[in-house]
């Protein structure tokens, strides 16, 4: 019998983690890159402990614990620097087996990377359009150098999809969230004390996440129309933050010009009607892109790579049914974050200084009077756990 051939569209961290699944399950894998190289930008990630499970079904989770720092579930101050509430790295780890793991987007790439076959990735290859087969007739997948035939294609190339919106023609697809963020990893002497966490302003965050070794990942949103650009992303993005609480200006002062990277916020705020059509996935960004207030974009677009994993290590006969069972064990959950992403990011992007001063005064209360609450928030995000291993709850 012939081995089964997946064809993943998109080489960010939802289809690398996908390609690496499903070559644990003895498919063949063609990873189409249409970048003439991968060259991940300069940004930080932060995983938190469901992602890191997914990772471990990877055989990845050790080397990402390698590479990163660890950090609590969150650390919350207002523009002035008082703290909200915090956790630390040996709460989280006590509560969930693990802390959240902060690293290099590059670094985790590259662990995805070392995870497939030799020539599975194609880079400068665009893939131009997609037919999604049936039962008895496999994919195809059109490329600017011909079709290529696929028991399974995942369609792992971003928020704004247009292959998504050729399988699914009455979606709207992804939209605008009405804030950008500017991104940057700067140097830092590791003697030099330092506090991780998220600030909440008017009208934007920050945040500032050690990474191992002598750097620091920062990130700084604010309410600018889609598309807009400044002449110089770091003056702007130290403008941002100029009067909130140090060394928020001066991390983003440190920046080289140029490692200021400014990205417009897009998410699937409609659910799609499924996440397959015929022999097709979506996983990450392309089937529920959401705002990063969560920090679960990467976390569930690899959680996504292991779940469409498990239910296609079965017969290629039955990609079908399999990509049917992954839609119903994905959409859900995916969906119900999606909104609750949107719905922390209209509180925390609001200008209001009512409304603000009351949404700190209320984050203040829970991070002193019940921090049991930020637990039970967050307990059904990062306690999952991949397919056949039992939750927390169920020990």
């Amino acid at each position: 019998m012939a081995q089964p051939h997946a064809v993943v569209v998109g080489a960010g961290v939802g289809g690398l983690a996908a390609a690496a699944a499903l070559a644990r399950t003895g498919c063949a894998v063609t990873v189409f890159e249409k970048a003439p190289v991968l060259d991940p930008v300069a940004a930080g990630l932060a995983l938190a402990p469901n992602a890191l499970r997914a990772l471990d079904a990877l055989d990845a989770g050790e080397e990402v614990r390698k590479r990163s720092a660890p950090h609590g579930i969150a650390a919350i101050r207002s523009r002035n620097g008082r703290w909200l509430l915090r956790t630390g790295p040996h709460e989280t780890q006590v509560r969930y087996g693990d802390a959240v793991s902060v690293l290099r987007y590059a670094d985790l790439v590259d662990v995805l990377l070392q995870r497939l076959p030799p020539g599975a990735l194609r880079t400068g290859s665009a893939v131009t359009a997609v037919e999604p087969g049936t039962t008895r007739q496999p994919a195809r997948v059109a490329t600017e150098t011909g079709d290529v035939a696929a028991d399974l294609v995942v369609l792992a190339d971003g928020a704004r999809s247009a292959l998504r919106g050729e399988l699914f023609l009455e979606h709207p697809g992804a939209v605008y969230a009405g804030f950008a963020c500017w991104r940057a990893v700067v140097p830092w002497r590791p003697e030099d004390p330092l506090d991780f966490g998220e600030t909440w302003g008017r009208g934007g965050t920050a945040g500032v996440l050690p990474l191992s070794g002598d750097e620091v990942y920062c990130y700084v949103t604010g309410n600018v129309p889609a598309g807009e650009r400044a002449a110089d992303e770091r003056a702007e993005a130290v403008s941002r933050v100029e009067d909130w609480h140090e060394p928020l200006a001066d991390l983003f002062a440190a920046a080289r010009p140029e490692a200021v990277v400014r990205s417009d916020v897009w998410h699937v705020d409609t659910p799609l009607p499924a996440y397959h059509k015929g022999r097709v996935a979506l996983v990450g960004d392309t089937a529920h892109a959401m705002t990063p207030n969560l920090a679960q974009g990467a976390c569930q677009a690899i959680e996504d790579a292991v779940v469409l994993a498990h239910h296609a290590s079965g017969s290629m006969a039955y990609v079908p049914t399999a990509v049917q069972s992954y839609t119903a064990s994905r959409l859900p959950r995916t969906a119900a974050l999606v909104q609750r992403s949107a719905q922390l990011a209209e509180a925390v992007q609001n200008d209001s200084p009512v409304l603000t001063g009351l949404r700190d005064t209320a984050a203040g209360l829970v991070g002193k009077v019940a921090p049991w609450q930020l637990a039970r928030y967050t307990r059904p995000v990062d306690d999952w756990r991949p397919p056949g291993e039992p939750r927390t709850a169920d020990r």
